[in-house]
């Protein structure tokens, strides 16, 4: 029997109000990605864009190494083992001017929706594809020879097919040549689940409608024939989003629920009363965590041989300005057990929907033609009895609503994930792991895996430059690959990432189903036939690397500062999950707070350092229990600078050369050379001044005016100087004026020394590692991190002195009062 079959899950995605959540959860529901890895970090990324834009389209045919992408006005075919190789077709289909020239007159968008916006891409027999497109608001449908991947002559009318507007929610599945499609059709007609033979089969349209503004989300066949000894159909469910029936509700007028209905496959239309409707159709209402607040966003199905699927949902709940998302997870066989009753009825007096305590006919409403029906008589849905129709038609709606497995969501994150797919992996404690892929809104892939009833992601991946929703994943078993399709491009990345785990620690740490340590590298675990020297704990992630001896010790880095100064040495840690420890001499663990330490997440920063500070500092990364050294430096603080790295400054004459390199006799020269230089300096500084005191014995002021001109002009000014004219040559000899400039060279008293050239640089051990330290803010998809990092260097920055920084700030001082503002009282 059915129910028996308890191992098939229905995983919902969803998205519920972070407010309403359970604050006493039994599990830890807000995951925290370990690893990032932000765009310029990609690798092993193939990318495929045209001159057209929304990817949002994809069909994945495994056997035939072959994506086909549906665009805005274009189909493409592209390898699916690399989508980047120009070997890809292309079909254009875009809209003729006079289709959107109509489109424009219906009041649409002419930059969005006034185009073919390709939203079914199905295989419709084994030579050709079923494309269907919005044709700026009046769909056509086409069959591609996917031989030859041209467009057949024949093209159909899309109304019953395809939406009008590339926005509203569609689905469709084809099934044994037959198409299944779940929309609104037309320009403003109801949304309606219908199968397009020969005749049309839709559902019911009266006062009380099967669907109340549904907005339809996804499709998948169910298979509940297959091995099944009772004879039942295999069944299409529809997940979608509508507004709540209960319209006593005064709050819940613009609510909406998630919603999923059923159909058998094999069905015949009415002839009397269920004329062109559905016999067999029934929905139920689901939840996730809070009813009423969750909007259904995505849905996957999981085949994995049989008539057990999995199936993952996404809801989202939008309460004023506050978001959040959920995963679910759902056994199939308590889906079916509600569509078996009991049945809701709408009552007329109170106007709204209650439990149906009345008989319910015989065959049951809304079930399949099984093995016990036909003995009965009853082949088909045309033999089903007038009464059992007229149930159908009043009672479409289940009681009983769906909850998750234990009744709680496995994982909860206060952004919005758009997109999900699901792998199943078999690892090597041959247990199989449910590997979820999340797209966002926002241009990131979240990889998680299910583990027993908690979510651990393994890393977050930011795909897009740009920020943009991910409107699609596929993944390919045969490729080992995820397609993402997006509004500017297809992507194509690995499944695993095995090749960014480069210890043991990491490699087992990361819990990763797809990869494992063989006692060199981490690598994928299907590409090993020999998997016994094969290490990998999925349910601890912190067994089986104590042996491992793989894993290079750091290289030891020297920090050299003068006692006084501050010092960072820096610890990076590639996990968001680890924190950092340190220890000093190998013995005592340093304490945040302790003096002059302090700890942070990126480093460890020792302030106003001591000579006590002198010694080893090692940084181990802890994670999940288990240690790992990351950083190693020796610190050595200094009273001053050694003698033996003192360096003299050069002259004017030219730079001098280094101490290596000079004789005891050619360092006696330089010293006399310099100090000859400076003493016919001081004798020019004190001509200058002696002249400068006997102009002072003469009577009158001093002005100042700017010139253009680059020579220093003296000009004395009398007390008469303010009746004379402003005209330079009315100025007597006894008129002084001071004009800045750069005095001419021909005059020995007016030479200026020229400033020295800076002291060649000291050794690279002389740094406290502050100097070169860049800080940068990463949001990461609504979480927030502060990170100092510091780059990597073989050789040391240079040390700087408070002494050169004091002499650099007075110099510029110096020189800024003489330009900008002059002291006449000094000159």
């Amino acid at each position: 029997m059915l129910r028996q079959f308890a191992s098939c899950f229905v995983a919902l995605f969803s998205i519920t109000a972070i407010g309403y959540l359970s604050e006493g959860s039994r599990v830890d529901l807000d995951a925290t990605p370990r690893i990032t890895i932000t765009y310029n970090e990609l690798s092993s990324v193939s990318r495929f864009s045209g001159r057209v834009s929304n990817y949002s389209t994809l069909l994945l045919e495994d056997e035939r190494g072959i994506l086909y992408v549906g665009a805005r006005g274009a189909i493409f075919s592209l390898n699916s083992s690399n989508i980047s190789q120009r070997r890809q077709k292309a079909i254009h289909w875009e809209v003729t001017m006079r289709k959107q020239a109509d489109c424009i007159d219906k009041g649409k968008n002419n930059q969005t929706e006034c185009f073919n916006h390709i939203r079914l891409l199905l295989r419709f027999n084994e030579t050709h594809l079923y494309v269907c497109g919005t044709n700026a608001f009046s769909p056509l449908c086409v069959y591609i020879d996917s031989r030859t991947f041209n467009v057949s002559s024949n093209v159909e009318d899309g109304k019953d097919k395809c939406p009008y507007d590339p926005a509203r929610g569609y689905t469709g599945v084809i099934v044994d040549g037959t198409l299944n499609t779940a929309t609104r059709y037309e320009f403003r007609s109801l949304p309606d689940i219908r199968r397009k033979t020969h005749q049309l089969l839709k559902t019911e349209e009266s006062n009380l409608h099967w669907l109340n503004d549904a907005e339809f989300v996804s499709s998948a066949l169910v298979r509940e024939s297959t091995n099944i000894a009772i004879g039942d159909d295999d069944k299409i469910y529809y997940f979608f989003n509508e507004k709540v029936v209960e319209e006593s509700s005064s709050f819940l007028d613009k609510t909406q629920v998630a919603s999923v209905a059923r159909v058998c496959k094999v069905e015949t239309r009415w002839r009397r009363i269920l004329q062109r409707k559905w016999t067999s159709f029934l929905r139920q209402d689901y939840v996730c965590y809070m009813p009423f607040y969750e909007i259904l966003r995505s849905t996957y199905t999981l085949d994995i041989g049989t008539w057990t699927q999995l199936f993952s949902t996404g809801l989202s709940s939008c309460m004023k300005n506050m978001e959040a998302s959920t995963i679910c997870r759902y056994n199939i066989s308590d889906i079916q057990k509600v569509f078996e009753g009991p049945y809701m009825e709408y009552q007329d007096s109170s106007r709204k929907w209650s439990r149906y305590e009345g008989e319910v006919p015989k065959p049951r409403p809304g079930s399949c033609i099984t093995n016990e029906l036909r003995n009965s008589g009853y082949n088909s849905s045309q033999d089903l009895p007038n009464f059992v129709l007229d149930f159908v038609k009043l009672h479409p709606l289940m009681y009983e609503k769906v909850y998750p497995i234990d009744k709680q969501p496995l994982m909860k994150k206060n952004l919005i994930y758009n997109r999900i797919a699901v792998d199943r992996v078999k690892a090597l404690d041959n247990v199989h792991y449910d590997v979820l892929f999340l797209g966002t809104d926002n241009g990131w892939i979240h990889k998680a895996v299910v583990i027993k009833s908690s979510v651990h992601i393994i890393e977050e991946i930011q795909v897009f430059k740009d920020p943009q929703p991910i409107e699609n994943l596929v993944i390919s078993k045969k490729q080992n690959s995820l397609y993402i399709g997006a509004q500017s491009a297809v992507l194509q990345i690995p499944l695993s990432g095995c090749s960014q785990y480069h210890t043991c620690y990491d490699c087992i740490l990361a819990r990763n189903p797809y990869c494992g340590w063989d006692g060199d590298i981490c690598r994928e675990i299907h590409t090993v036939g020999n998997r016994a020297r094969m290490t990998q704990d999925m349910q601890n992630g912190n067994g089986g690397c104590l042996n491992s001896t793989a894993d290079d010790a750091p290289v030891k880095k020297v920090r050299t500062v003068l006692k006084g100064n501050d010092v960072l040495l820096q610890c990076d840690l590639r996990s968001n999950l680890a924190r950092p420890q340190w220890w000093v001499n190998g013995s005592d663990q340093m304490e945040d707070g302790k003096g002059h330490i302090r700890l942070g997440v990126d480093g460890l920063l020792i302030t106003d350092t001591l000579l006590e500070h002198n010694g080893e500092y090692s940084c181990y990364s802890v994670e999940n229990g288990l240690q790992s050294l990351v950083a190693t430096f020796s610190l050595n603080v200094l009273l001053e600078l050694p003698k033996e790295k003192n360096y003299s400054t050069s002259t004017s004459v030219g730079q001098l050369p280094t101490p290596a390199s000079l004789t005891a006799s050619k360092m006696q020269f330089v010293y006399i050379s310099i100090i000859t230089i400076l003493g016919g300096l001081c004798i020019v500084l004190c001509v200058i001044l002696l002249y400068v005191s006997c102009q002072q014995k003469r009577k009158g002021i001093y002005a100042m005016r700017n010139s253009c001109s680059p020579h220093v002009e003296l000009q004395t000014v009398s007390s008469h100087f303010k009746e004379k004219s402003d005209d330079m040559n009315s100025y007597n000899e006894m008129c002084l004026q001071i004009i800045p400039g750069e005095a001419p060279t021909s005059s020995p008293y007016k030479i200026a020394p020229p400033p020295p050239p800076p002291p060649p640089p000291l050794p690279s051990e002389f740094t406290n590692g502050i100097s070169t330290l860049p800080n940068m803010l990463r949001k990461m998809n609504g979480n927030s991190y502060m990170l100092l990092r510091q780059n990597e260097e073989t050789s040391l920055p240079s040390y700087n002195s408070f002494t050169e920084e004091l002499s650099k700030i007075l110099e510029k001082r110096k020189h800024t009062q003489l330009v900008e503002k002059l002291d006449e009282s000094s000159v």
